[in-house]
């Protein structure tokens, strides 16, 4: 379908409307830092375990970690785990996806989930909207 002008700036000003602000995403990383130094500072064994795997398993190893990161994108978008989307898209630009490979990763969430992961792809691109802006503007993307 083709837009004329007008239709290509309403749409323009619907999508600039509906981003989430980059307060939020700094907002998402300071909540999720102090949050796990709470969780990790309560000395649980189990827990400081889990999260070490977490964390190794994003390693490189056979697997390269952008490969990690896109395959961490995808089942937190067919788990519906918007917290962990935000983190993923933020992880796979760090690592240096393409939109075309994050679309294409996010194809494979949603053939698996179906059409509940709809609203989590919106998140996706939301995400990764702030974190092209944010590199358009020549600020790092970090966590």
């Amino acid at each position: 379908m083709a837009y004329g002008r007008k239709e290509f700036y309403l749409l323009q000003e619907i999508i600039t409307d509906c981003v989430i602000g980059l307060d939020d995403l700094e907002e998402f990383k300071r909540y999720r830092e102090c949050m796990n130094t709470r969780i990790l500072s309560a000395s649980n064994l189990g827990i400081k375990r889990f999260f070490a795997l977490d964390s190794r398993a994003y390693e490189k190893g056979v697997l390269n970690v952008k490969t990690k990161e896109l395959l961490g994108l995808v089942a937190s978008t067919v788990l519906r785990c918007n917290d962990c989307i935000t983190y993923h898209v933020i992880r796979c630009v760090q690592e240096g996806v393409s939109n075309e490979e994050l679309f294409e990763a996010l194809d494979i969430a949603l053939v698996v989930g179906g059409s509940i992961t709809i609203p989590h792809l919106r998140r996706a691109v939301d995400i990764l909207d702030q974190c092209r802006k944010m590199q358009r503007e020549g600020k790092p993307v970090k966590l």
